[in-house]
């Protein structure tokens, strides 16, 4: 004859049974040891001359390349400042607003890759060809 207390019990037991154990997964965390190369926005605004929220700007807009560390904090080339100071000089020289500002920086560095390419090939631009 079965009691009360012991059905309770056995339907315990048989519940604890039935129970599935969740799954754990592993969850790795990495640090980094060091630093990641690269000026910080700080560094980067405060040689530059321009305000952070204004490199910011000059990043979602695709004339500044940055990447974003573990922290999810801007990191810049050593060579921002200069790309920023001649980008902010072309922009007020010529009055340029950021959309135009983006043709005439693609246009100046093509225009630089080609006079490269003819100084190492040895023809001159300045000279009129025969043919």
């Amino acid at each position: 004859m079965t009691t009360p207390h012991r059905e309770a019990r056995e339907a315990r037991e048989a519940r604890r049974d039935v129970r599935e154990v969740p799954e754990v997964q592993e969850v790795r965390a990495v640090y980094a040891l060091v630093p990641l190369p690269g000026l910080t926005l700080d560094v980067v605004a405060r040689h530059s001359g321009l305000h952070p929220d204004l490199v910011r700007k000059f990043v979602a807009l695709g004339l500044l390349d940055a990447r974003r560390d573990a922290g999810g904090r801007l990191r810049f080339a050593q060579d921002a400042p200069l790309v920023l100071a001649r980008m902010e000089r072309l922009r007020s020289g010529l009055c340029l607003n950021y959309a135009s500002l983006g043709v005439v920086v693609d246009l100046l560095d093509r225009i630089s890759l080609l006079e490269t390419a003819l100084r190492r090939s040895g023809a001159r631009s300045d000279q009129q060809r025969w043919t």
